[in-house]
């Protein structure tokens, strides 16, 4: 065996997630991306001695939001503490965040990994604020410093010890990303720096219970970069052990250039940061009515959907994934199913057709030029066998889409879609059909059933193309 099949890695994620506020978490700044660099500031995010920082209460309700989504215990005392540390992009010299006590504790979110699904445990979530961007790669003799991120509110959502492969962080983060959506507290956009990590990496010898010494990687803000660090570090710790040597708890920076994982500085401990209460910022009591009416306003959640497309619609994994992957597709595929009536016919016609076409011009789902009775129409001229599948969607969807105002059934006819399903008239066209190949029907009755498709065929194209199959495969049956 390989040594490095010998060992198990161990990986704790803490996510920084960026919330979708208007302003700043303790300041009226407002909060924007892409703005001209420190021009969102004022004495608050700066740092100036004697400005106040104040209660951002979009903030608490977007934690408390997310902390009911997981199913965590909210902490109805609400107080924040100073971490102390020096660095350029840190004008006050400290970061408010809440050390004693996290706004919510515990929980679970639910991950998909293939079609296999497991729950990783929460240890906590805690509101704290972001720090600005440091920019070194502009010159070699000086580095710049943009403040508009400085004080921009986060809820940092600390993992246990849970995962056990890069796929699995890839996972979780999707999750996460997928679930604050949802819930319209952030737009997750890992490029833009909303939705980061740090990953706490350590190894173990598979079958062993204790934990290894972890390693920390700092500030991933892309997937591709996480599972390309991981895979570095846990060959790094492995390589270590095999050696005789010992990991050393340490903070680290992934360069993507290289693929390497190297020292930013010894890991600190909670004492490191000399924290004390936040003595500017009183603590607040969340009311019952506060949190009960948050969590009367949840929306369904992301699995909630997947199991209902599952159990109630009968979908399979891929269409129930796919149509649960944001909220906004979920409640329109529903309201569809429920009007149509057809669970699956819906799932394929939103899929194929709809979504495609919604992203391809860049609309809402709200805005598509059909709307569901139309949509429902489309459905049951397939399912009536009026017109058949091929040309709903080959040339009838088309249509439609360029004529919005006009009903299925209208352009249907106007474009002679409309199947033939009298009985004596494809009969009548049966029989002709039989009795021009009587070779044929003699192979098929020795047993060359395969001839079926062969009379189909001579039916369809002698109708144009307008018999109901379902009826002239019927026919066909009974006569040869």
């Amino acid at each position: 065996m390989h040594p490095y099949e010998q060992y198990e890695l161990v990986i704790g994620l803490e996510v920084h997630v960026q919330l979708s506020t208007r302003s700043k978490a303790f300041s009226a700044d407002e909060n924007a991306f892409g703005a001209e660099p420190n021009t969102q500031v004022d004495p608050v995010s700066l740092g100036h001695p004697g400005a106040l920082p104040r209660y951002n209460r979009a903030q608490v309700e977007s934690a408390v939001r997310l902390g009911l989504a997981l199913g965590s215990q909210i902490a109805r005392r609400q107080s924040f503490d100073r971490k102390h540390y020096f660095y350029t992009d840190l004008p006050k010299g400290y970061q408010i965040t809440q050390d004693r006590e996290p706004v919510c504790v515990g929980g679970r979110l639910p991950i998909r990994i293939g079609e296999r699904w497991q729950e990783v445990r929460i240890h906590h979530i805690h509101m704290e604020e972001d720090a600005g961007k440091s920019l070194h790669d502009r010159s070699e003799s000086y580095s710049l410093i943009d403040l508009n991120r400085a004080g921009v509110p986060l809820l940092e959502v600390v993992s246990e010890p849970d995962l056990r492969s890069p796929e699995e962080v890839d996972a979780f983060m999707s999750a996460m990303r997928q679930l604050v959506r949802y819930l319209g507290i952030s737009d997750g956009n890992m490029e833009e720096g909303s939705l980061r990590c740090d990953c706490n990496v350590s190894v173990r010898k598979r079958g062993s219970d204790q934990l290894g010494t972890r390693c920390e990687i700092k500030n991933l803000n892309s997937m591709r970069y996480a599972r390309r660090a991981i895979e570095f570090e846990s060959r790094r710790q492995i390589d270590l052990l095999e050696q005789g040597g010992q990991v050393v708890q340490q903070t680290l920076h992934f360069d993507p250039a290289t693929g390497v994982t190297s020292p930013l500085r010894s890991k600190e401990d909670a004492h490191d940061y000399r924290y004390f209460s936040e003595p500017d910022l009183p603590p607040i009591e969340l009311s019952d009515e506060f949190v009960d009416e948050l969590r009367r306003a949840s929306p369904t959640l992301p699995w909630e959907w997947y199991r209902r497309f599952r159990q109630e619609n009968d979908l399979s994994d891929y269409d129930s994934a796919l149509l649960s992957e944001e909220s906004e597709i979920a409640a329109y595929f529903r309201e569809l199913a429920t009007q149509s009536g057809q669970a699956k016919a819906a799932a394929n016609l939103l899929i194929n057709k709809i979504l495609p076409h919604s992203r391809q011009e860049r609309m809402p789902l709200t805005e598509f030029p059909l709307d569901l009775t139309q949509l429902c129409d489309f459905l049951a001229l397939i399912e009536a066998g009026t017109v058949s599948h091929s040309a709903a969607y080959q040339q009838l969807w088309p249509a439609l889409l360029e004529s919005p105002d006009r009903s299925p059934l209208d352009l249907a006819k106007q474009l002679n879609l409309l199947q033939v399903s009298n009985v004596d008239q494809l009969e009548e066209v049966v029989e002709k059909i039989v009795a021009q190949f009587p070779d044929k029907v003699k192979a098929f009755r020795n047993g060359k059933k395969g001839l079926l498709g062969f009379f189909m065929g001579e039916v369809m194209k002698a109708t144009q193309g307008k018999a109901d199959p379902k009826m002239v495969k019927r026919l066909l049956e009974g006569k040869l």
